[in-house]
């Protein structure tokens, strides 16, 4: 932060935490790197412990409603107990390993519609947590990623926004308790075919595992429906396919087939290294969630991070302090309903 934030469990006069990012620009898999800044009050301060941790934005459905919460996904202790002495200046560094799963929230240097992501630190003193501070983080797409979503605007698919959705996906190596869907507007050459489009991806250190989810248009005597897809890529293939070429296969291929995907999950996890990602189960379902807002051309994948109001949840539980004042302020929180 550009300021120092006292730390309101010690009162006036206690000692005050600054969190400064080296870069606050990273990728999934890579480290973040800072350093927890303390100054010591007018009196000795007894710190339990020192924690950074990742949090977001989700999406949740309970019964037939749907609102999102703040959820803390990862987290690093960077100090046990010590004794923090009146005036005292420390400086404690970290690397934070960002989850290979780690949702993207900008591309091509803008934020993507409707995501956002901190570095919390929290100060444990006195059997109470003191959230006071926290740092915006930009997650930029890996080379494999980037190459895909380049190709569906080269494709000429409209980018509609992004969220990220409570759940598993069944049949992936999905280890984080939600996974990001990215929305895009049918290109013209697909209109007739489908909708819409939501992309997900699921990473680990070895690939990729590309969803596709296609909001499949009506016939004059049939319902729409949905129609998903699932493709394993390496991360070495970033450079070596026309990417293009490749996404246009999919849709085809995801849009060509039918069956009980939704309702029987995925199937057995796909292997990586086929550059052309072949598929390894696609099927249909019913409607996926609606989009959250208005679509706009991808160019650059135009944004500007849209925040709805939050409730709290961390570590996928829903509690009453999760979300602190500095945290609605700063980011524009506040409420519990969509």
């Amino acid at each position: 932060m550009v300021f120092k934030k006292m730390l309101s469990a010690f009162g006036v006069g206690g000692p005050t935490v600054d969190t400064v990012l080296t870069n606050p620009n990273t990728r999934p898999g890579l480290p973040l790197e800072g350093k927890v800044n303390l100054v010591g009050g007018d009196a000795s301060a007894a710190i339990e412990q020192i924690v950074v941790g990742l949090v977001t934005r989700v999406e949740m459905e309970s019964g037939d409603s749907e609102y999102a919460g703040v959820m803390e996904f990862h987290r690093l202790p960077v100090a046990g107990a010590f004794e923090l002495a009146p005036k005292q200046q420390l400086s404690i560094p970290f690397q934070l390993p960002m989850p290979w799963e780690t949702p993207i929230t900008d591309v091509y240097g803008q934020r993507l519609h409707g995501m956002t992501m901190g570095l919390r630190t929290e100060v444990a003193v006195a059997r109470a947590v003191d959230k006071s501070d926290l740092d915006q983080v930009n997650v930029h797409p890996l080379p494999v990623q980037e190459r895909i979503l380049d190709a569906f605007a080269r494709l000429g698919f409209r980018f509609k926004g992004a969220d990220l959705e409570r759940g598993h996906i069944r049949g992936t190596q999905q280890t984080l308790p939600f996974y990001q869907e990215i929305e895009f507007l049918a290109a013209p050459q697909y209109a007739q075919v489908i909708n819409e489009v939501e992309l997900t991806f699921v990473t680990s250190p070895h690939g990729i595992d590309v969803v596709l989810e296609c909001d499949k248009r009506g016939g004059f005597l049939s319902a729409g429906h949905d129609v998903f897809g699932r493709y394993g890529v390496a991360h070495t293939d970033a450079d070596r396919v026309d990417w293009a070429q490749v996404v246009d296969g999919w849709l085809q291929e995801t849009t060509s087939h039918y069956g009980g995907l939704r309702a029987q999950g995925f199937g057995a996890p796909s292997g990586y290294g086929a550059p052309h990602g072949y598929p390894t189960q696609h099927g249909h379902g019913g409607h996926g969630h609606g989009g959250h807002g208005r679509g706009v051309g991808m160019g650059g994948i135009v944004a500007g991070a849209a925040l709805g109001a939050v409730g709290g949840m961390v570590a996928g539980e829903m509690i009453e302090d999760a979300v602190e004042g500095d945290f609605a302020e700063d980011w524009g929180f506040g409420g519990d309903e969509e």
